[in-house]
């Protein structure tokens, strides 16, 4: 039988001692390769110092075996005004299922608390920030801007009463041979070039404009998303602006129609995890990457719907990209079901697999 063991919550505000257990459990759980979490970023966010501080309420938790003294969980619990559900992220626990059942009974006991009879996660505390937990294919390096996790967490969650209540898929994408065309998308293309549609890439000179133009798609196109929570636009812009150093510009498009833009689609090189831990021999590797992408990572689509068959003509320009380039690519995080998880399948070489989960917490 094993032995029972014994913890302490510790609900903590800025104590610099809490906040730094909260940022090292990562970097013990993963290894050099494929901790995704920015500590810096962590550091602000847990000091309400993120740009989206100001839009919710975090509650932050630490689970401490008391035998050992360590940090072996944590959790935050995001809260919105004008939402009834509650909102589980920062996940990371030992694999311990007596620290999983102690951790989500006291996640469960303060929403309840609170109010709130419904949880959903992993969302790190916003839309804008990371949700969405990884159940397949951990034997790889992590890819830039990939939900990534520890592969029992599936399993600490469903054990805990979560049921899947989303699933999203990545596709691998294999290198695009010069002389190859889809006859169905090159139709597309022409069609849409014919009755005067424009599709442009940004450059560092009209970036800053351009980006004014995807934060209004993307707030029109992304409202009815899961967890989606509308944000300012100049939130948006300094979230983004890190992109305007780190993107491959020929490979993200947007599309103008009667001087409107329309649709777009946001792509950057793969990183790995170097973005998230900026030391001088990860900026090198970052620069490099940048001038050479070794994969190229599909980020962001949205065409308006009053513009039928565009998202086709606009993968058709990116293809013509992705050609000159002789890289694969990712088409990241789709929505199971959409369309566009299903375009080009006969260039798709295998998936990742994502979902979001849910408890009624009664």
């Amino acid at each position: 039988m094993s032995q029972v063991k014994k913890f302490e919550l510790v609900k903590f505000e800025k104590e610099k001692k809490y906040v730094n257990d909260f940022i090292s459990l990562p970097k013990r759980l993963y290894s050099s390769r494929d901790n995704m979490e920015d500590p810096e970023q962590m550091r602000k966010i847990l000091l309400g110092e993120h740009p989206l501080s100001k839009d919710f309420r975090l509650a932050k938790f630490l689970v401490y075996e008391k035998s050992l003294g360590k940090v072996v969980g944590r959790f935050a619990i995001t809260t919105y005004d004008n939402d009834d559900n509650a909102y589980i992220g920062f996940f990371e626990c030992v694999d311990d299922d007596q620290v999983a059942a102690f951790l989500f009974k006291k996640a469960d006991d303060f929403c309840k608390e609170l109010g709130y009879h419904k949880i959903v996660g992993p969302v790190d505390a916003s839309f804008w920030i990371k949700y969405r937990l990884k159940v397949n294919r951990f034997e790889g390096r992590p890819y830039t801007g990939e939900p990534y996790n520890k592969d029992y967490y599936l399993k600490l969650f469903t054990d805990n009463g979560y049921q899947v209540a989303e699933r999203y898929i990545s596709s691998d994408y294999e290198v695009i041979k010069k002389d190859y065309v889809s006859p169905k998308l090159k139709k597309r293309y022409d069609e849409f070039m014919a009755k005067g549609y424009e599709i442009i890439s940004p450059t560092k000179d009209t970036y800053d404009e351009i980006i004014g133009d995807v934060y209004r798609l993307i707030t029109e196109l992304y409202s009815s998303f899961p967890v989606y929570k509308h944000i300012d636009e100049d939130v948006f812009r300094e979230m983004f602006n890190s992109y305007k150093s780190i993107m491959y510009m020929d490979v993200t498009k947007i599309v103008y129609y009667k001087g409107k833009a329309v649709a777009f689609y946001v792509n950057i090189p793969d990183y790995g995890n170097t973005v998230y831990h900026l030391n001088l021999p990860n900026i090198l590797k970052l620069l490099r990457n940048r001038k050479k992408p070794k994969r190229i990572i599909l980020l962001y689509m949205g065409v308006e719907k009053e513009h039928l068959g565009l998202g086709a003509a606009l993968i058709y320009a990116i293809q013509e990209e992705l050609k000159k380039l002789k890289t694969p690519s990712i088409g990241a995080l789709c929505r199971q079901g959409k369309i566009t998880q299903f375009y080009e399948s006969n260039l798709m070489t295998d998936t990742y697999e994502y979902v979001l989960l849910s408890k009624d917490n009664v």
